[in-house]
Protein backbone atom coordinates (compact mmCIF):
# COMPACT_ATOMS: atom_id res chain seq x y z
CA UNK A 1 0.00 0.00 0.00
CA UNK A 2 1.19 3.39 -1.09
CA UNK A 3 1.35 6.89 0.89
CA UNK A 4 -1.04 7.99 -1.59
CA UNK A 5 -3.46 5.02 -0.53
CA UNK A 6 -3.02 5.45 3.48
CA UNK A 7 -6.32 7.56 3.52
CA UNK A 8 -7.27 10.20 6.54
CA UNK A 9 -8.03 7.96 9.15
CA UNK A 10 -11.33 8.08 10.68
CA UNK A 11 -10.88 10.41 13.93
CA UNK A 12 -12.75 11.42 16.95
CA UNK A 13 -12.48 15.40 17.71
CA UNK A 14 -13.29 16.78 21.20
CA UNK A 15 -12.82 20.49 21.16
CA UNK A 16 -9.88 22.64 22.76
CA UNK A 17 -10.18 26.30 23.79
CA UNK A 18 -7.61 28.35 22.21
CA UNK A 19 -8.21 31.80 23.95
CA UNK A 20 -10.31 33.63 26.52
CA UNK A 21 -12.43 35.37 24.75
CA UNK A 22 -13.00 38.00 28.01
CA UNK A 23 -9.40 38.62 27.68
CA UNK A 24 -9.83 39.48 24.16
CA UNK A 25 -12.92 41.44 24.73
CA UNK A 26 -10.56 43.34 27.69
CA UNK A 27 -7.94 44.20 24.98
CA UNK A 28 -10.14 45.15 22.52
CA UNK A 29 -12.00 47.78 24.83
CA UNK A 30 -8.83 49.62 25.47
CA UNK A 31 -7.72 50.25 21.97
CA UNK A 32 -7.26 53.90 21.64
CA UNK A 33 -8.57 55.72 18.49
CA UNK A 34 -5.39 56.10 17.10
CA UNK A 35 -4.58 52.05 17.47
CA UNK A 36 -3.29 49.76 14.86
CA UNK A 37 -6.47 48.86 12.83
CA UNK A 38 -5.22 45.26 11.82
CA UNK A 39 -4.90 44.96 15.36
CA UNK A 40 -8.50 46.00 16.15
CA UNK A 41 -9.92 43.73 13.20
CA UNK A 42 -7.71 40.95 14.56
CA UNK A 43 -9.58 41.22 17.73
CA UNK A 44 -12.98 41.67 16.34
CA UNK A 45 -12.40 38.24 14.31
CA UNK A 46 -10.89 36.42 17.43
CA UNK A 47 -14.39 37.51 19.11
CA UNK A 48 -16.51 36.77 15.80
CA UNK A 49 -15.01 33.30 15.22
CA UNK A 50 -15.18 31.90 19.07
CA UNK A 51 -12.33 30.29 20.80
CA UNK A 52 -13.40 26.62 20.43
CA UNK A 53 -11.54 24.40 17.47
CA UNK A 54 -11.19 20.77 16.71
CA UNK A 55 -8.74 18.79 18.47
CA UNK A 56 -8.41 15.35 16.82
CA UNK A 57 -6.90 11.69 17.23
CA UNK A 58 -7.68 8.59 15.28
CA UNK A 59 -10.42 6.94 17.12
CA UNK A 60 -8.62 3.03 16.34
CA UNK A 61 -4.95 2.39 15.24
CA UNK A 62 -3.80 4.48 11.84
CA UNK A 63 -2.30 2.15 9.10
CA UNK A 64 0.84 2.97 9.96
CA UNK A 65 2.53 -0.12 8.29
CA UNK A 66 1.24 0.67 5.07
CA UNK A 67 3.64 4.02 5.94
CA UNK A 68 6.20 2.14 7.07
CA UNK A 69 6.19 0.19 3.56
CA UNK A 70 6.18 3.40 1.75
CA UNK A 71 8.59 5.60 3.58
CA UNK A 72 11.01 2.63 5.12
CA UNK A 73 14.05 5.37 6.29
CA UNK A 74 11.36 6.75 8.77
CA UNK A 75 10.59 3.89 10.72
CA UNK A 76 11.84 5.10 13.90
CA UNK A 77 9.81 8.28 14.27
CA UNK A 78 6.72 6.45 12.79
CA UNK A 79 7.26 3.47 15.68
CA UNK A 80 6.99 6.47 18.20
CA UNK A 81 3.93 7.70 16.45
CA UNK A 82 2.49 4.17 17.10
CA UNK A 83 3.06 3.69 20.73
CA UNK A 84 1.90 7.63 20.83
CA UNK A 85 -1.39 6.89 19.23
CA UNK A 86 -1.74 3.52 21.12
CA UNK A 87 -1.65 5.02 24.73
CA UNK A 88 -4.37 7.50 23.83
CA UNK A 89 -7.05 5.19 21.55
CA UNK A 90 -10.12 4.02 23.44
CA UNK A 91 -9.52 7.03 25.72
CA UNK A 92 -10.74 9.94 26.66
CA UNK A 93 -7.26 11.06 26.52
CA UNK A 94 -5.28 13.73 24.01
CA UNK A 95 -2.44 12.53 21.62
CA UNK A 96 0.58 13.57 22.61
CA UNK A 97 3.17 13.75 20.21
CA UNK A 98 7.10 14.53 21.27
CA UNK A 99 8.33 17.43 19.02
CA UNK A 100 10.22 15.88 16.43
CA UNK A 101 13.42 16.57 14.70
CA UNK A 102 14.10 14.71 11.32
CA UNK A 103 18.15 15.13 10.85
CA UNK A 104 18.77 13.96 6.82
CA UNK A 105 20.45 15.20 3.62
CA UNK A 106 18.35 17.18 1.58
CA UNK A 107 15.58 16.01 -0.38
CA UNK A 108 15.18 12.74 1.94
CA UNK A 109 11.72 13.04 2.49
CA UNK A 110 11.10 14.69 5.40
CA UNK A 111 8.46 17.08 4.61
CA UNK A 112 7.09 14.49 2.51
CA UNK A 113 6.97 12.48 5.96
CA UNK A 114 5.57 15.41 7.97
CA UNK A 115 2.95 15.26 5.14
CA UNK A 116 1.78 12.14 5.43
CA UNK A 117 1.70 12.02 9.18
CA UNK A 118 -1.15 15.25 9.29
CA UNK A 119 -3.13 12.84 7.16
CA UNK A 120 -2.59 10.22 8.86
CA UNK A 121 -3.72 11.71 12.19
CA UNK A 122 -6.80 13.97 10.19
CA UNK A 123 -5.35 17.13 11.28
CA UNK A 124 -4.05 20.25 9.17
CA UNK A 125 -0.66 20.99 8.11
CA UNK A 126 1.20 23.61 7.99
CA UNK A 127 4.71 24.38 6.13
CA UNK A 128 7.12 27.22 7.83
CA UNK A 129 10.45 27.31 5.40
CA UNK A 130 13.43 28.95 8.00
CA UNK A 131 15.91 29.47 5.24
CA UNK A 132 13.73 31.81 3.39
CA UNK A 133 13.23 34.16 6.64
CA UNK A 134 13.19 37.74 5.48
CA UNK A 135 12.02 38.34 9.12
CA UNK A 136 12.80 36.61 12.74
CA UNK A 137 9.44 37.30 13.46
CA UNK A 138 7.98 35.13 11.65
CA UNK A 139 7.14 32.61 14.18
CA UNK A 140 6.21 35.14 16.94
CA UNK A 141 4.63 37.79 15.35
CA UNK A 142 5.94 41.40 15.44
CA UNK A 143 4.81 44.36 17.76
CA UNK A 144 1.67 46.60 16.24
CA UNK A 145 3.37 48.88 17.05
CA UNK A 146 5.51 48.76 13.94
CA UNK A 147 4.16 49.44 10.62
CA UNK A 148 3.15 46.67 8.40
CA UNK A 149 3.20 44.18 11.57
CA UNK A 150 1.03 41.07 11.99
CA UNK A 151 0.69 37.76 14.11
CA UNK A 152 3.06 35.22 13.59
CA UNK A 153 2.36 31.90 11.84
CA UNK A 154 1.55 30.10 15.38
CA UNK A 155 -1.23 32.62 15.98
CA UNK A 156 -2.09 32.70 12.43
CA UNK A 157 -2.32 28.74 11.77
CA UNK A 158 -4.29 28.21 15.08
CA UNK A 159 -6.83 31.11 15.74
CA UNK A 160 -7.48 31.06 11.70
CA UNK A 161 -7.81 27.59 11.35
CA UNK A 162 -9.67 25.03 12.55
CA UNK A 163 -7.30 22.37 14.35
CA UNK A 164 -6.13 22.75 17.92
CA UNK A 165 -3.51 19.92 17.14
CA UNK A 166 -1.93 20.70 13.53
CA UNK A 167 1.22 19.53 12.38
CA UNK A 168 3.78 22.21 12.15
CA UNK A 169 6.89 21.67 10.08
CA UNK A 170 10.05 24.36 10.89
CA UNK A 171 11.71 23.38 7.49
CA UNK A 172 15.62 23.65 7.68
CA UNK A 173 15.85 24.56 11.36
CA UNK A 174 19.54 24.64 11.12
CA UNK A 175 19.59 27.77 8.26
CA UNK A 176 17.13 29.85 10.07
CA UNK A 177 18.37 33.79 9.90
CA UNK A 178 16.35 36.64 10.66
CA UNK A 179 16.74 40.79 11.11
CA UNK A 180 19.22 41.57 13.76
CA UNK A 181 16.39 42.25 16.21
CA UNK A 182 14.74 39.12 16.32
CA UNK A 183 16.27 35.69 17.15
CA UNK A 184 14.20 33.68 14.86
CA UNK A 185 14.12 30.41 16.81
CA UNK A 186 13.70 32.68 19.73
CA UNK A 187 9.75 31.49 20.24
CA UNK A 188 10.34 27.80 19.94
CA UNK A 189 11.41 27.86 23.45
CA UNK A 190 7.95 28.81 24.43
CA UNK A 191 6.40 26.79 22.02
CA UNK A 192 8.48 23.25 22.19
CA UNK A 193 7.34 23.16 26.32
CA UNK A 194 4.08 21.80 26.84
CA UNK A 195 3.79 23.42 29.99
CA UNK A 196 4.81 27.35 28.24
CA UNK A 197 3.27 26.55 24.98
CA UNK A 198 -0.56 26.66 26.80
CA UNK A 199 -0.21 30.06 27.50
CA UNK A 200 1.34 31.27 24.20
CA UNK A 201 1.53 34.99 24.05
CA UNK A 202 1.83 36.44 20.13
CA UNK A 203 3.94 39.44 19.81
CA UNK A 204 1.00 41.18 17.41
CA UNK A 205 -1.69 39.92 19.20
CA UNK A 206 -0.83 40.00 23.18
CA UNK A 207 -2.85 37.83 24.67
CA UNK A 208 -2.31 34.41 25.38
CA UNK A 209 -3.26 31.37 23.36
CA UNK A 210 -3.10 27.42 23.96
CA UNK A 211 -0.70 26.02 21.49
CA UNK A 212 0.21 23.12 23.79
CA UNK A 213 -1.56 20.33 21.62
CA UNK A 214 0.62 21.80 17.89
CA UNK A 215 2.25 18.48 16.43
CA UNK A 216 6.08 20.13 15.66
CA UNK A 217 7.92 18.11 12.45
CA UNK A 218 11.40 20.44 12.30
CA UNK A 219 14.07 19.18 9.43
CA UNK A 220 17.43 19.62 9.53
CA UNK A 221 20.45 18.73 7.50
CA UNK A 222 23.02 19.77 10.33
CA UNK A 223 22.18 19.65 14.20
CA UNK A 224 25.53 21.67 14.90
CA UNK A 225 23.95 24.84 13.97
CA UNK A 226 20.90 24.05 16.47
CA UNK A 227 21.01 25.57 19.71
CA UNK A 228 21.02 22.68 22.72
CA UNK A 229 18.32 23.86 24.57
CA UNK A 230 15.99 23.29 21.25
CA UNK A 231 17.28 20.00 20.60
CA UNK A 232 16.82 19.19 23.95
CA UNK A 233 13.26 19.85 23.73
CA UNK A 234 12.89 17.37 21.03
CA UNK A 235 13.40 13.81 19.97
CA UNK A 236 15.92 13.58 17.25
CA UNK A 237 16.41 10.78 14.91
CA UNK A 238 19.02 9.95 11.71
CA UNK A 239 16.74 9.46 8.54
CA UNK A 240 19.23 8.11 6.33
CA UNK A 241 19.16 7.22 2.36
CA UNK A 242 16.79 4.08 1.64
CA UNK A 243 18.83 1.35 -0.02
CA UNK A 244 17.64 0.24 -3.42
CA UNK A 245 14.52 -1.64 -2.72
CA UNK A 246 13.39 0.93 -0.35
CA UNK A 247 13.79 3.65 -2.72
CA UNK A 248 11.94 1.91 -5.02
CA UNK A 249 9.10 1.80 -2.61
CA UNK A 250 9.37 5.62 -2.17
CA UNK A 251 9.35 6.00 -6.08
CA UNK A 252 5.97 3.87 -6.74
CA UNK A 253 4.14 5.75 -3.56
CA UNK A 254 5.18 9.39 -5.65
CA UNK A 255 4.22 7.98 -8.52
CA UNK A 256 0.59 6.76 -7.37
CA UNK A 257 0.04 9.81 -5.19
CA UNK A 258 0.42 12.17 -8.39
CA UNK A 259 -1.51 9.76 -10.38
CA UNK A 260 -4.29 9.94 -7.78
CA UNK A 261 -4.17 13.11 -7.22
CA UNK A 262 -5.01 14.12 -11.51
CA UNK A 263 -7.94 13.00 -13.50
CA UNK A 264 -5.66 12.42 -16.33
CA UNK A 265 -3.84 9.53 -14.08
CA UNK A 266 -6.83 7.31 -14.35
CA UNK A 267 -5.47 6.81 -18.14
CA UNK A 268 -2.32 5.22 -16.13
CA UNK A 269 -1.74 1.56 -14.81
CA UNK A 270 -1.43 1.49 -10.83
CA UNK A 271 2.11 0.18 -11.13
CA UNK A 272 5.38 1.42 -12.31
CA UNK A 273 7.28 -1.08 -14.71
CA UNK A 274 10.48 -2.41 -12.69
CA UNK A 275 12.82 -0.76 -15.41
CA UNK A 276 10.69 3.07 -14.87
CA UNK A 277 11.63 1.83 -10.97
CA UNK A 278 15.27 0.94 -11.31
CA UNK A 279 16.02 4.34 -13.17
CA UNK A 280 13.98 6.52 -10.52
CA UNK A 281 16.10 4.47 -7.69
CA UNK A 282 18.77 6.64 -8.06
CA UNK A 283 17.10 10.00 -7.55
CA UNK A 284 16.26 11.87 -4.09
CA UNK A 285 12.47 11.65 -3.21
CA UNK A 286 11.98 15.43 -4.11
CA UNK A 287 13.83 14.55 -7.41
CA UNK A 288 11.95 11.56 -7.94
CA UNK A 289 8.52 13.86 -7.23
CA UNK A 290 9.70 16.35 -10.11
CA UNK A 291 11.34 13.20 -12.83
CA UNK A 292 7.97 11.12 -12.61
CA UNK A 293 5.59 14.48 -13.32
CA UNK A 294 7.59 14.90 -16.44
CA UNK A 295 7.37 11.28 -17.02
CA UNK A 296 4.07 11.48 -17.01
CA UNK A 297 3.83 14.07 -20.10
CA UNK A 298 6.50 12.64 -21.35
CA UNK A 299 4.57 9.75 -22.12
CA UNK A 300 1.65 10.86 -23.22
CA UNK A 301 3.51 13.25 -26.14
CA UNK A 302 4.70 9.59 -26.60
CA UNK A 303 1.01 8.35 -27.33
CA UNK A 304 1.40 6.22 -24.52
CA UNK A 305 -0.68 5.75 -21.26
CA UNK A 306 2.78 3.69 -19.45
CA UNK A 307 5.33 5.43 -17.90
CA UNK A 308 8.49 3.58 -19.41
CA UNK A 309 12.31 4.16 -18.48
CA UNK A 310 12.87 6.33 -21.72
CA UNK A 311 10.82 8.74 -19.73
CA UNK A 312 12.26 9.00 -16.84
CA UNK A 313 14.90 12.18 -17.22
CA UNK A 314 16.78 12.97 -14.03
CA UNK A 315 19.16 16.31 -14.07
CA UNK A 316 22.17 16.09 -13.84
CA UNK A 317 23.62 16.63 -9.73
CA UNK A 318 20.59 14.57 -8.97
CA UNK A 319 22.41 11.03 -9.14
CA UNK A 320 22.50 9.11 -5.41
CA UNK A 321 26.01 10.02 -3.51
CA UNK A 322 27.35 7.19 -1.52
CA UNK A 323 26.76 9.29 1.94
CA UNK A 324 23.05 9.66 1.19
CA UNK A 325 20.92 11.65 -1.43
Amino acid sequence: MTTAMVKQEIAVASFSKLYDLDQVGAALSELGEGANEALRSTYEKMLKVGNLRFCVKPNRMPSIDALLDALPNFGEPLEDVRRQVALCVGTEDRLELMPMLLLGAPGIGKTHFAKAVARLLGTSYQYIAMSSLTAGWILSGASSQWKNSKPGKVFDTLVNGSYANPVIVVDEIDKASGDSQYDPLGALYALLEHETAQAFIDEFAEVPINAGQVIWVATANDERAIPEPILSRMSVYEIVAPDREGARRIAQAIYDEIRLAHIWGQRFPAELGGDALDALAEASPRDMRRAILHAFGAARLAGRDEVRAEDICLERGSRRRPIGF
